[in-house]
């Protein structure tokens, strides 16, 4: 005959349940900040730590140490820097890059210079894992129903160019590479309520509403909005668009010093589950 517990044990298995899980949480903390710490990271990388927020937003995403994660284009490695070495011990990272065999030549030398970077430091990247991804036409970065959570840094307001219906297959991409109950996290420039974004985001700034709607059109249920990134000095009406704040100074010397009291861009921070 099978025996179950003591009723009087369950209390304290209950404790015990609840004191690992808290365990786990605090260790999966410590070893994110510790990424974050590396020595790996450049003092000019961690600098801007305090703009982007890296630890709140991964945590607000829900990222734990044993998921698979596809960061869409990272660029020069920012997020990479952070995500790598947490991910490596327990997870998968799949970093989905531009084509080596690109038409364009920018995609091309994206990819060989992140590819350089991981090549260098085979300590931090060797577990790093690339997939092509170069919208709006190559866009199977991974098999389906195969990752855990997918996320993109400000880069919505580059693809947008591509036009509503080819943004809607990104996003059905991202929706089909997800598990059921997968994270499609999401940071970028935000275009102030009841201003009009143009078709191409011109301006690197894309409404709120607008992403919300491409992503609950494929089948994403937005359950969490974070202001953990929000810049309530950044008006969006800059000449030369958010490419004029701090990092890029689009302008040069004009008006600096009135972009640096600025800061960086004011950035929505959306979570969509599958």
């Amino acid at each position: 005959m099978k025996r179950f517990p003591s009723m009087r044990l369950l209390p304290t298995l209950l404790t015990a349940l609840l004191c690992l899980g808290f365990s786990q949480t605090v260790l999966a903390d410590e070893a994110l900040q510790t990424a974050i710490d590396g020595a790996h990271r450049s003092d000019v990388n961690k600098s801007r730590d305090a703009a982007r927020h890296p630890k709140e937003v991964l945590q607000f995403f829900g990222i734990t140490p044993t998921m698979t994660v596809v960061e869409l284009m990272p660029g020069a490695g920012w997020y990479t820097e952070i995500l790598a070495p947490y991910l490596k011990p327990q997870g998968q990272l799949i970093e989905a890059l531009q084509d080596p065999v690109s038409e364009s030549e920018y995609g091309r030398n994206s990819y060989a210079k992140f590819q350089k970077k991981l090549n260098d430091n085979p300590a931090v990247f060797d577990k790093v894992k690339t997939a092509i991804f170069e919208p709006p036409v190559k866009l199977n970065f991974a098999p389906n129903n195969s990752v855990d959570m997918v996320l993109t840094f400000r880069n919505i307001h580059n693809w947008a160019i591509s036009g509503d219906e080819n943004m809607k297959q990104l996003f059905k991409h991202v929706y089909s590479s997800l598990k059921t109950g997968g994270v499609f996290g999401v940071v970028d420039h935000r275009l102030p309520a009841g201003k009009v974004q143009d078709a191409n985001a011109s301006t690197g700034y894309v409404s709120e509403a607008y992403v919300i709607k491409l992503a609950e059109s494929v089948g994403f249920k937005l359950v969490a909005k974070s202001e953990i990134n929000a810049n309530p000095k950044d008006t969006a009406d800059h000449k030369g668009g958010v490419w004029a704040l701090p990092p890029t100074y689009a302008n040069k010397d004009a008006d600096r010093q009135s972009y640096a009291d600025i800061g960086e861009s004011d950035r929505m921070t959306l979570k969509f589950v599958k």
